[in-house]
């Protein structure tokens, strides 16, 4: 094996070199035969290859020489060692890849192409070995030792090493994990690599691939943008399958991790390989079948997906849509898998170059038979193969050939490796050429171009060619942008490979993908498939995780009172404001309806007619008295006091009034001071009427002098006095503590209640307290007095009086603490009226009867012969 130095390469390093050629020889690649390593140097030593070389498929001399590996057969021949003798040469078998083969004459078809370009390395000839990986890593990493030694069977090395490598750089390998083998061998001598079709995101690490450049987009872009494209169509419940490969691990890993991220559940992840027996993919092929999952992605090799396929049209399998990666969604030759109609994937751009489709087709016979590669294709394409089937004479017209080698029409893959090519030839341009200053270039093909300097200068190259940006970011990576294919089934029955969309890595998330024609579903369907472990949670419930089960499988649980969920498939509920409430769908917060005793609703009118109507016959009968006033039952009853009670009867009557509607700061202080004063005024009267009553009792008795203490001016003081207290009471209230409107959101949830606040409740009770004592008090002496003569009962009808408004006012202290709402209100009111009632009855209307009907006993005559005691006015 030929030796060159690395950069700065240490004397004992070479001891290691050569225990590393010695590691291979089991691979059948090189022995360094004999080498004497000491600290001071290498002395010249004659060597010789072990192993016999193997020849590229294609190559060309050249002043500079650009390697290419490509996966142009699927196997590799299986060598059993004896360790008696040398190894057996590696040999590629199986099938050969007509699209593999077509990247590599893309590769020869570039080089010739800038060979007779006047811009590029004009006066430059670049040189090309096109070598055959067979899919596997061992002769991958044949080819890498055989790319940095050369094809010659014995060389010297000087004391210096003073030989370098046979290539300034290398295009390929189609897979990552041969790519990543020949990294380990090339890339300790700095020889950079430009790989068309490895995607493995593991590549772009540069601490362990510093030579490793790519133009086509890392998995890590393609991963994120399959989960982008699944979620956007509302898959959360999707099958896995993979390679058990660098490229379908990693890239499986990366899109697990994007579709956890974009909130996708995966019932199951498979990993396999075509050289697992075939127990392995059928049981790959039941998990499908079996699945609830009616999305499947396949992060899979083209070669890989073609063994599952097969397997999984041996038998009957429920439809799924597939959902392709890179590697074989965008394979022309898959597309004879009927199983797969419907399909949409992530591809590289489809691109043109021009003249490629001429010079694939521009084979004779004479170019055929001179390359083993073509031979063997040509032979397999047009079905001439062996001893009993026809023999290829040449007369075959490649024209009418259909196959993938022949198909231009999806340039996706032969864009990267056309791309690639072009980057090293600028990177060796911009070392051996410079330009004059009329414009000229000149180039030195002469220049001793290490890989070194290739590597370094790729990392700057920064072109266009046919309309595509080729640049690389510090990770060795391009620009990513893909479109979106889709498998759909033509009239005639043929596949075809349709672009309905594009990705573009580079813009805002939420404008990346972009659909731009109708995509044609499983089952030549034009309806998204649905494929989901739990039918979305529409507004107004929340996601409830099933016990045991991934995140997207879960139950929909109803939002609980006062909370809501406005969109589809929440997490969990929101709790609206304070002053909101959901609505009978629980998916949006409406304000809380306002609730008050209003003068137009029902209550409010009934109590409003009562309270009016109470008012009118209070005014009725002072009008009746007044025009009465000289009649002896309206002077028997002490005129006076009966109009101011009359009077302060109407006020019972209308201060109620101040309780229905919304409430107001004035309002709410108008109704309980007002409340508060006129049933005092009242009371205190129905308690003078009373006094009364008994001091005119104790007058008929003998030498009783009694009434001449309680006149007329010391009822008035009375009266004056006990309602003086009630408005100190009030005045009090009201400037420490007075009543305020509220908001109560307490009492119901769904609605709110206006009303006032008592402010202070002692102030509130002290008010009530003291309209309860005088009538307790009015209700004694009225007791006291009840055995006065019948014609005159004044006295009782007090007593009875006095015992309905304690009854009711009694009766309203738990109904008011109860009562919820504006019913608080009602209870108020109702108490005001039927109190102030069961005065005006009992009280006026026997006298009003007696006036208006009974006329005959309205007089003083009558009322004398009946009492024996008289009352002074």
């Amino acid at each position: 094996m030929k030796l060159f130095p690395a950069p700065a390469l240490d004397p004992s390093l070479a001891g290691s070199l050569v225990l590393l050629h010695l590691a291979v020889v089991a691979g059948g690649l090189a022995l360094l035969s004999s080498a004497s390593v000491s600290a001071s140097g290498l002395e010249s030593v004659r060597c010789r290859l072990q192993a016999t070389p193997r020849p590229p498929a294609f190559s060309q001399d050249g002043d500079f020489v650009i390697g290419g590996v490509f996966s142009i057969h699927n196997y590799m021949h299986t060598v059993e060692h004896s360790y008696t003798r040398l190894p057996e040469p590696l040999q590629c078998t199986g099938s050969l890849d007509s699209r593999e083969l077509r990247f590599s004459r893309t590769m020869v078809f570039a080089v010739d192409e800038i060979n007779n370009s006047s811009d590029l390395l004009p006066g430059v000839t670049l040189g090309y070995q096109v070598h055959d990986s067979c899919t596997t890593v061992p002769m991958a990493v044949k080819v890498a030792f055989q790319l940095a030694n050369g094809l010659d069977p014995m060389f010297d090395t000087g004391e210096q090493c003073s030989g370098s490598p046979t290539v300034t750089a290398i295009v390929g390998e189609s897979g990552s994990t041969p790519t990543i083998s020949m990294l380990r061998i090339i890339g300790p001598f700095g020889i950079p690599q430009v790989s068309h079709f490895s995607t493995c995101a593991c590549l772009s690490d540069k601490k362990q691939y510093p030579t490793f450049f790519r133009t086509i987009p890392s998995d890590q872009f393609q991963a994120a943008a399959l989960a982008h494209l699944i979620r956007h169509f509302g898959w959360t419940w999707i099958g896995a399958v993979r390679s058990d490969s660098d490229y379908g691990n990693n890239g499986m890993a990366a899109f697990l991790q994007a579709a956890q991220e974009e909130g996708i559940c995966v019932e199951y992840s498979e990993a396999f390989s075509r050289t697992n027996p075939l127990s392995r993919v059928q049981r790959v092929a039941d998990v499908i079948r079996s699945s609830t999952a009616q999305v499947v992605v396949a992060f899979v090799s083209s070669w890989d997906m073609k063994i599952l396929l097969r397997e999984m049209e041996r038998l009957p399998s429920p439809p799924r849509q597939w959902i392709g990666s890179e590697s074989w969604v965008t394979d022309p030759d898959m597309l004879h898998f009927g199983l797969c109609a419907g399909a949409i994937g992530i591809g590289i751009q489809r691109s043109v170059i021009p003249g490629l489709r001429d010079f694939l087709l521009d084979l004779s016979p004479q170019k055929v038979s001179k390359s083993p590669t073509l031979t063997e294709f040509w032979e397999g394409a047009f079905g001439c193969v062996g001893v009993e089937e026809k023999v290829c004479d040449g007369s075959e017209d490649i024209q009418q050939l259909q196959t993938p080698y022949t198909d231009t029409s999806q340039l996706r893959v032969t864009n990267m490796v056309y791309k690639a090519v072009y980057a090293i030839a600028h990177a060796i341009h911009s070392i051996v050429c410079e330009e004059r200053e009329n414009s000229t270039v000149n180039c030195d093909k002469n220049l001793n171009v290490k890989p070194t300097q290739v590597l370094e200068r790729l990392r700057r190259v920064n072109f266009s060619r046919n309309g595509y940006q080729v640049s690389f970011d510090a990770n060795g990576d391009p620009v990513a942008t893909y479109e979106l294919v889709n498998w759909q089934r033509r009239e005639s029955g043929k596949m075809e490979l349709v672009t309905v969309g594009l990705y573009d890595a580079s813009l805002p998330p939420d404008q990346r993908l972009d659909i731009e024609r109708e995509i044609t579903w499983v089952k030549n369907s034009t309806q998204v498939p649905v494929s989901v472990c739990s039918e979305s949670c529409p507004p107004g419930t929340r996601k409830a995780v099933q016990k045991g089960k991934p995140v997207c499988c879960y139950d929909c649980i109803q939002c609980a009172e006062g909370e809501i969920s406005n969109n589809t498939d929440s997490s969990d509920c929101l709790i609206c404001p304070e002053e909101y409430w959901p609505n009978a769908e629980r998916d949006l917060c409406i304000l809380k309806p306002v609730e008050f005793l209003s003068f137009h609703e029902v209550l409010g009118i009934i109590l409003t007619a009562c309270s009016v109507g109470g008012a009118c016959l209070a005014i009725a009968t002072a009008t009746v008295f007044y025009r009465h006033r000289t009649s002896a039952i309206v002077r028997a009853n002490n005129s006076e006091l009966s109009f101011l009670l009359l009077f302060s009867l109407a006020l019972c009557f209308l201060c109620s009034l101040t309780f229905i509607g919304q409430p107001s700061e004035w309002s709410c202080m108008l109704r309980h001071t007002a409340f508060g004063i006129t049933f005092v005024l009242c009371i205190s009267c129905v308690l003078g009427k009373t006094i009364v009553v008994l001091m005119a009792f104790r007058a008929t008795l003998p030498a009783s002098n009694v009434m001449k203490w309680f006149g007329p001016p010391q009822q008035r003081l009375t009266v004056v006095s006990f309602t003086f207290v009630q408005a100190l009471i009030c005045t009090l209230w009201l400037v420490l503590s007075p009543p305020f409107p509220i908001k109560n959101l307490t009492t119901y949830k769904e609605k709110i209640i206006l009303e006032c606040d008592v402010g202070s409740a002692i102030g509130f009770w002290a008010v009530l307290g003291y309209i309860g004592l005088l009538a307790l008090l009015c209700f004694v002496l009225a007791f006291l007095a009840r055995k006065l003569p019948d014609n005159f009962n004044e006295a009782k009808f007090i007593t009875f009086s006095m015992l309905i408004f304690c009854a009711v006012w009694i009766t309203f202290i738990p109904a008011y603490v109860s009562s919820p709402g504006k019913l608080t209100v009602a209870v108020e009111i109702f108490a005001i009226i039927t109190s102030s009632f069961g005065l005006f009855f009992l009280l006026f209307v026997p006298k009003c009867f007696i006036i208006l009907f009974r006329p005959e006993k309205n007089t003083k005559k009558h009322l004398r012969d009946k009492t024996s005691y008289d009352i002074r006015y």
